[in-house]
């Protein structure tokens, strides 16, 4: 059985983790399922937008540490492809946490671009539980999404939280009924997927640069030349026309 399912929906590729028994735990054949579907994705030129989701009853309770071998640091790094292949992906990633996101499941969470909960949703770090040091750039990912605050709340005094909780703390965008999550994720990434592929990337890449700008002027300048490659695409000037015709009724 695949640990790993696609299916492309309207331009939207909604990856599942399917190893349900197991909560959907990261391990290393499930790590090269999610590399390979990335790929194929990435290489489909009629998908714009990716949703990755878990088998209930679970989104991903951590990664199977019994898959490390005989070199711990390599093994950690082997398994944590499992979250890092989304987070390298240049289409826009959602989350769509359906039920415990645990360790390096929070870390698959806090890696995608938009974080959309269940209200089911369980978000545990659970790493001082277990006697671990966090790992994959959790402490570091989880405090530019939330804040200190939360990030210390969480990992060091081991606040569990659902969905709603999630989002008053701003880990999530959103949280919404468990049985609209998927149809509400992938109504959210057809804007995306309607648009210029090249151009959503290009956007992508600007927002992700933003981080290291911190004066409004380089901010100007970094997205001065691809909004003048925007200007020159097709897609700009049909649109443009479009709009314009339609005023013209008015």
């Amino acid at each position: 059985m695949s640990q790993v399912t696609t299916e492309i929906t309207d331009g939207v590729a909604v990856v599942t983790l399917n190893d349900p028994d197991k909560r959907n735990a990261l391990n290393l054949g499930m790590v090269e399922e999610v590399t390979a579907a990335l790929d194929a994705i990435e290489a489909d030129e009629s998908v714009g937008a990716v949703v990755v989701t878990g088998e209930p009853p679970a989104f991903c309770a951590g990664a199977d540490l019994s898959h490390l071998g005989s070199s711990q640091r390599e093994g950690l790094m082997s398994i944590y492809q499992g979250f890092l292949r989304f987070g390298r992906c240049p289409l826009p990633t959602i989350a769509a946490v359906n039920g415990a996101a645990v360790g390096a499941g929070m870390n698959l969470a806090l890696v995608c671009d938009v974080r959309i909960a269940a209200e089911r949703a369980k978000f545990d770090t659970r790493f001082l539980q277990l006697g671990l040091h966090p790992g994959g750039g959790h402490t570091w990912m989880y405090r530019r999404i939330a804040g200190p605050q939360a990030v210390t709340a969480a990992v060091l005094l081991g606040q569990v939280m659902d969905g709603k909780e999630a989002e008053r703390v701003g880990l999530v965008h959103r949280c919404v009924p468990d049985a609209e999550l998927l149809d509400h994720c992938i109504d959210m990434a057809r804007a995306s997927a309607e648009a210029p592929r090249d151009l959503v990337m290009k956007i992508k890449a600007s927002i992700q640069d933003m981080a290291d700008i911190s004066d409004h002027d380089a901010a100007v300048e970094r997205e001065l030349d691809p909004q003048v490659w925007s200007l020159n695409q097709p897609a700009f000037k049909e649109r443009l026309a479009a709009l314009q015709a339609k005023i013209s009724k008015k």
